[in-house]
């Protein structure tokens, strides 16, 4: 380790072209002088030779680094130091305390009951102008009435922080207010939990002692199951996430066109059997993702989990995880409470205005005996045609083709490329090749036709061509 002088870029430059040399090229150190700073570094670090000293004396480890020890540009070090990453000695700004940094509102004491001079006009405060008030404009001022004088607010002192105190988050915290609302709430829930545990193992003991200890192998017969794994130490059954029997989702159907299976998530959403629906029962073993989202109890579920956060936003304390009987008794009586609700208001609308015997009234369809819904059903009474769940459109255009395809561009893709499906071509806004076939096919017969009619003694040579 050896000092360099880390000068700025402008002294730099100054002291390479006082040392040119006459060739015009600046002097380079010598091999020996390089050879005898290593050689130096060395003996400091075996300790044969003594240390570097800084600017007050003090020796400084010759094991440091020459990237610590090496002061910055801007710094200007001349001589050995390590004062550059020692902290800097800093005026402590005193306007930064916590008591005037949190004084915020309005003063605390007695309130002005005359109009001071100099004060607002409106409120009567001598913390700010009519224009800078606030409150509520007055028909009559307080500078006339001399009434309602507003107390006079904390006036802000200039907290010139500097760059770090400006995003202090932490500035002006309160730190016995927090040991009161998280310390100490969390001492009182561990020992709660404390009690609660001794307890549970005490009545477990005891209930253990009256079945005179039969208990040994009540789990006996399920820890051969496969799927799950029985701790000793906790003796407890813990199931694993999957069964290795069962069916995986890629091999219920191998057909590379069926529905897709991302591996990295193990989902397949679609039906692998949508192909073949119906066939054999195969659409009974599996359906999709999708399709177990969708029905079932997943509905009610992400209603009561709605449900609990609105709740927990109004101040109730409930999880869908952590208290579910909880949450389903809330969910419960919140629903009966609405139901009661909606049906209060809707009877004392009817005992107000009336119009219940529009409401007992039958169906449209059984008065008029007729209705303009069209249903086909078969000699068994199935329905055939009708009845079917109208299409959802979007706000884009739909079932438009160009150039006479039957199909939209990107229905197909082979090799990398996408294409139409009903015909092979991969050039988008390209005319079907399907209905360029047919069209060229129908002018050809057409031009066969007009020349046998012309010439019917052709009709051997084409029979002829033909076969």
């Amino acid at each position: 380790m050896s000092f360099q002088v880390n000068a700025p870029p402008s002294v730099v430059t100054k002291l390479v072209k006082s040392e040119m040399s006459v060739e015009g090229e600046p002097k380079k150190q010598s091999r020996e002088d390089w050879k005898k700073m290593k050689e130096l570094e060395e003996m400091r670090k075996a300790g044969t030779a003594p240390a570097m000293q800084d600017e007050e004396g003090k020796d400084i480890n010759p094991h440091i680094p020459q990237y610590i020890m090496q002061a910055p540009w801007y710094f200007g070090a001349n001589a050995p130091t390590l004062r550059h990453q020692r902290q800097q000695g800093e005026v402590t700004n005193e306007s930064s305390m916590k008591e005037e940094w949190q004084k915020r509102g309005l003063k605390e004491g007695s309130v002005a009951t005359k109009f001071r001079k100099g004060a607002c006009e409106n409120c009567g405060a001598m913390t700010h102008k009519k224009k800078d008030c606030l409150e509520r404009p007055r028909k009559v001022g307080a500078k006339f009435t001399g009434e309602k004088i507003a107390p006079d607010e904390y006036i802000q002192v200039c907290l010139s922080h500097d760059y770090d105190g400006k995003r202090d988050r932490w500035n002006g915290t309160d730190l016995m207010e927090h040991q009161h609302k998280l310390i100490t709430e969390f001492d009182k829930i561990e020992e709660a939990k404390r009690v609660l545990k001794e307890q549970k193992l005490d009545e477990s003991i005891m209930h253990d002692k009256e079945d005179g200890g039969d208990n040994e192998d009540k789990y006996a017969e399920e820890m051969d199951m496969p799927g799950q794994k029985f701790e000793t130490k906790q003796r407890i059954t813990v199931r694993n996430l999957r069964i290795r029997e069962d069916t995986a989702k890629y091999l219920y159907n191998l057909d590379p066109n069926s529905a897709y299976y991302d591996p990295k998530t193990r989902s397949m959403r679609e039906n692998p059997y949508r192909m073949n629906a119906g066939s054999d029962g195969q659409d009974a073993l599996y359906g999709g993702d999708n399709f177990v989202r969708g029905t079932g109890d997943a509905h009610d579920m992400a209603k009561q989990q709605m449900f609990a956060w609105e709740a927990f936003e109004r101040g109730t304390d409930v999880h869908l995880q952590a208290d579910p009987t909880k949450l389903e008794l809330l969910h419960k009586e919140y629903s009966t409470r609405k139901e009661d609700y909606k049906q209060s208001a809707k009877d004392s609308i009817i005992d107000k205005y009336g119009g219940q015997e529009h409401l007992e009234a039958p169906p449209k369809q059984l008065l008029l005996a007729q209705t303009e819904d069209y249903v086909e059903y078969s000699r068994h009474g199935t329905v055939i045609k009708g009845m079917e769940r109208a299409k959802v459109k979007s706000r884009y255009e739909e079932d438009i083709y160009i150039n006479n395809h039957t199909s939209v561009w990107g229905s197909y893709w082979r090799d990398g490329q996408w294409g139409f499906r009903c015909c092979p071509a991969v050039i988008n806004e390209s005319p079907c090749l399907n209905g360029f076939l047919v069209v060229t096919l129908t002018f050809v017969s057409e031009c066969v036709g007009v020349i046998l009619a012309r010439r019917p003694m052709w009709l051997p040579v084409m029979s002829r061509c033909h076969q």
